[in-house]
């Protein structure tokens, strides 16, 4: 019976179980987009800088800069749970740009690893961070008294 309780099992019932979910989850998307994502971007290339303005942007170096800044320091603070609403903010309007406009004429396959991204950004957008977070850390200390 115990068996059967844990598989249908849900939030309300297991609160840690759901943390340390939650906590996997930020942290893998935060260093995957850091680490396979961002850091090329830092600085951006040639190539990337022309690819933005071939977008349509009006200053493609500030947004070239933008999406690197976005994708590599954003996700390292997502993954560190730190300012992880505004982080995310940030990661989901860039994978928002990348889905919809950069990857707009691609097939599904091409285009949904930033479609994925751009659910687990706005998740935690919507959710904030879990326990632990460095969030929870200034909350506890510093607006709990």
């Amino acid at each position: 019976m115990k068996i059967l309780q844990w598989l249908t099992s849900g939030l309300k019932t297991n609160q840690s179980l759901l943390n340390a979910g939650l906590l996997l989850l930020r942290v893998f998307s935060g260093i995957a987009m850091a680490f396979a994502h961002g850091i090329n971007k830092i600085p951006p290339s040639a190539g990337f800088i022309e690819s933005i303005g071939k977008l349509g942007f009006p200053f493609p170096v500030f947004f070239a800069w933008s999406a690197g800044v976005s994708e590599f320091f954003g996700g390292i603070l997502l993954a560190l749970g730190l300012f992880t609403r505004p982080n995310a903010f940030f990661l989901t309007v860039t994978m928002f740009v990348a889905f919809f406009i950069r990857h707009a004429g691609d097939p599904f396959a091409q285009k949904e690893k930033a479609f994925l991204f751009l659910i687990l950004f706005l998740f935690f957008l919507i959710a904030g961070s879990s326990r632990p977070s460095l969030d929870e850390v200034i909350r506890s200390k510093w607006l709990r008294g």
